[in-house]
C-alpha cells in the first residue's frame, strides 16, 4: 500500500549553474505518489481511480496530445471517421458503465445496436457464430461438421488431459469439419499465427463452444441459432466514434495533472531511483507507476537487459485498419448488418465493420459535395466534379506477422479488390475516400510462451513498484476489451493505494462470467453491488 509520508524532492544547483545564473533554465523536476504513463483506457482508469480517492499526489502523461490510446479514432480529410479497430462498448463493470455515462451523459450521446454479425463463408452469408449455424452451410459442409461434432462430443467421454495448444482444443470441441471450415483459417488470420502455436486458456467467452444436439436439430429444422455472446447488443458514441468517449473521460480530470503531446512523452524510466524523463527534459519522482506502454517497451526504457530478454518471449501481431468511404445509398445487401468475418483467402482482411451504420455521424452528411476519387474496380471516374452523398462507410482490419506477412504498399487495393470479391462493394462504386493506417502493436498473441513469461515479468516489474497493465501493458488479451482495461487501471490504483485484489488482472475467468460482484461508482466513494450485466 502506499505511504503518504514522504519528502517533497527539490533540485540542487550545481555550483556552476549558481556561477551562470541559469536556474532559471534548469530542467523541471515534480513528485508525485502515482505516475501513470499512457492515456488509453487502462491509464484513464488508473488516473480516474485516483482522482476519487483523497490523498495520493498522482499525474498522467501519454505521447499522444488526444487521449485514447488503442480506442481513439482518426477523421480522414473528407470527414469519414475510423477506430483503432473494431471497438464497440459492452460491459462486465457497474463501475465502467457509470464512469462512462458521467462522461457522457446524455440520452443522445449514444446509440444501442442489436448486433447483426455473419460470416462470409464459401460463397454464403452464415449467421455468426459459424458453429452454431451449421444449419446454413452447404450439405456436404453440413455433414462433415456434424461429423466432426458427434466424434468430438464421443471423444470427449474418454478424454482426460488437457489440450496441449488451441488447435487441439478446437479438434476436441468441434472436429476437423468445424476446424477446417472456419477455425483455423479464420484464427490464422486474425492472429497471424497458426492456431498450434497458440494457448487456449485465454478463451474464456470470447468463443462459442457448439453443443451437438441443438446444431443436428437445427440443421434437420434449417433453423439459426440465436445471437449468441456477450455483444449480442452494443452501445456506440454518436459522435467523434469510440475515441470520443475516451477524449470526454480525460475531460473529467484535471488539467493540472495531465501532461499530453511531446511533454508527456517518456524517453526513460530509472526504476531503481524511480524517476521517469520526458521529452521537454522535465523529470518525474514518483514513488509508484502504473504503465500502461506496451511492456516490452517499458523494459526497453529502462535499460534493463534481463527484464528486455524476457520479453523477448512475448509475441504479438501488427494491425492494418483500412477505410473506404463510398458514396450512394447503403445497399440492400449491406442492410444493418455490424461487423463480418472472412476466413478464406479471397480477401486479405478477416474483419470489416460497416462503420457508417454505428452513427450517421461516422460519414459526411449528405449535403457534403465530394469528387469520385476512383471506381471499385480502380478504373478513374468518368468525373472528378465534386458531388453530393449520401455516404457509407467500411472498415477492414488486416493482421501481420513474421509468420503472415503483408504486402503493405498493395494492400488497400488487394484490400478494394477483396470488397468486390466477397460482393461488399461492386465495381462501379464510386470511392470518394480511403484511409489505411498500421499499428505495430496490434494484438498480443495469447501464445504457448506467455504465462512462463508474465509469470516473471509482472512480478519482478511489481518487485520495483511498476504496475505495468492494460492490453499490452500486461498481455493478456482476454481481458483486452475497453471495460477490461479501464478497469486494469481502476484496481492497479485501488491496490497501490489500498492492498486491494486485482481481480481482472488475477482472475479473468471471474470477471468475464455473467455473476460477479462488481465496482460501483457512487458520488466519488467505493461501494459493492450485485451485478447486472450491462447491454
Amino acid at each position: 500500500m502506499l505511504n503518504y509520508a514522504r519528502q517533497t524532492l527539490k533540485r540542487v544547483p550545481s555550483f556552476q549553474e549558481l556561477l551562470q545564473g541559469t536556474m532559471g533554465s534548469a530542467k523541471e523536476e515534480i513528485s508525485v505518489d502515482v505516475l501513470v504513463i499512457g492515456a488509453g483506457p487502462t491509464g484513464l482508469g488508473a488516473a480516474k481511480r485516483l482522482n476519487q480517492i483523497d490523498g495520493p499526489s498522482w499525474l498522467i502523461v501519454d505521447s499522444n496530445e488526444i487521449p485514447g490510446g488503442l480506442a481513439s479514432t482518426d477523421t480522414t480529410d473528407e470527414g469519414f471517421l475510423y477506430d483503432v479497430g473494431g471497438h464497440v462498448i459492452f460491459s462486465h463493470y457497474k463501475y465502467f458503465d457509470d464512469c462512462i455515462n458521467e462522461a457522457l451523459p446524455n440520452d443522445d450521446d449514444w446509440y444501442t445496436h442489436q448486433r447483426i454479425s455473419y460470416v462470409r463463408c464459401k460463397g454464403l452469408w452464415v449467421p455468426y457464430p459459424l458453429q452454431n449455424n451449421v444449419s446454413m452451410l452447404k450439405k456436404e459442409d453440413q455433414v462433415e461438421c456434424i461429423d466432426g461434432l458427434i466424434n468430438a462430443a464421443l471423444e470427449a467421454r474418454t478424454n482426460t488431459t488437457k489440450p496441449a495448444n488451441f488447435d487441439e482444443w478446437i479438434l476436441r470441441q468441434m472436429g476437423p469439419g468445424l476446424a477446417n471450415v472456419f477455425m483455423r483459417p479464420y484464427n490464422y488470420k486474425v492472429w497471424a499465427v497458426p492456431t498450434t502455436d497458440m494457448q487456449y486458456q485465454w478463451l474464456g467467452e470470447r468463443v462459442a463452444a457448439p453443443d451437438v444436439k441443438s446444431v443436428t436439430k437445427n440443421v434437420i429444422l434449417g433453423k439459426t441459432a440465436g445471437n449468441w455472446g456477450p455483444n449480442a447488443t452494443f452501445r456506440f458514441p454518436a459522435r467523434d466514434g469510440t475515441g470520443g468517449i475516451w477524449i470526454a473521460v480525460a475531460k473529467t480530470l484535471p488539467e493540472s495533472k495531465k501532461r499530453f503531446g511531446s511533454n508527456g512523452t517518456v524517453t526513460k524510466v530509472d526504476a531503481d531511483n524511480k524517476r521517469v524523463s520526458l521529452k521537454d527534459g522535465t523529470v518525474v519522482n514518483y514513488q509508484k507507476l502504473v504503465n500502461t506502454m506496451a511492456v516490452d517497451a517499458l523494459v526497453e526504457k529502462m535499460g534493463d537487459q534481463k527484464l528486455v530478454d524476457l520479453s523477448k518471449g512475448l509475441f504479438y501481431s501488427s494491425t492494418h485498419v483500412i477505410g473506404v468511404g463510398l458514396r450512394g445509398e447503403r445497399p440492400e445487401r449491406i442492410g444493418d448488418k455490424c461487423w463480418l468475418y472472412f476466413p478464406e483467402d479471397n480477401c486479405p482482411f478477416y474483419r470489416a465493420t460497416i462503420f457508417s451504420n454505428y452513427s450517421p455521424y461516422n460519414q459526411p452528411q449528405k449535403d457534403a459535395k465530394l469528387p469520385t476519387q476512383q471506381l471499385g474496380d480502380g478504373s478513374a471516374p468518368s468525373s472528378k466534379e465534386a458531388k453530393e452523398g449520401p455516404y457509407w462507410s467500411i472498415m477492414l482490419e488486416v493482421s501481420e506477422s513474421s509468420k503472415k506477412p503483408v504486402d503493405g504498399a498493395n494492400l488497400l487495393k488487394d484490400s478494394i479488390q477483396g470488397l468486390i470479391n466477397t460482393e461488399m462493394i461492386k465495381p462501379g462504386d464510386e470511392i470518394v475516400s480511403t484511409y489505411h493506417r498500421r499499428f505495430d502493436h496490434g494484438y498480443p498473441t495469447p501464445s504457448l510462451e506467455r504465462e512462463g513469461v508474465l509469470k516473471q515479468l509482472l512480478p519482478a516489474l511489481q518487485a520495483k513498484d511498476i504496475w505495468s497493465r492494460g492490453r499490452f501493458g500486461s498481455w493478456r488479451y482476454e481481458v483486452g476489451n475497453q471495460d477490461h482495461s479501464f478497469m486494469l487501471g481502476v484496481e492497479a490504483a485501488d491496490n497501490i493505494v489500498n492492498g486491494a485484489v486485482e481481480l481482472t488482472l488475477n482472475y479473468p475467468d471471474f470477471v468475464n462470467g455473467r455473476q460477479n460482484t462488481e465496482r460501483r461508482l457512487v458520488d466519488g466513494s467505493q461501494v459493492f453491488a450485485k451485478n447486472k450485466k450491462a447491454a
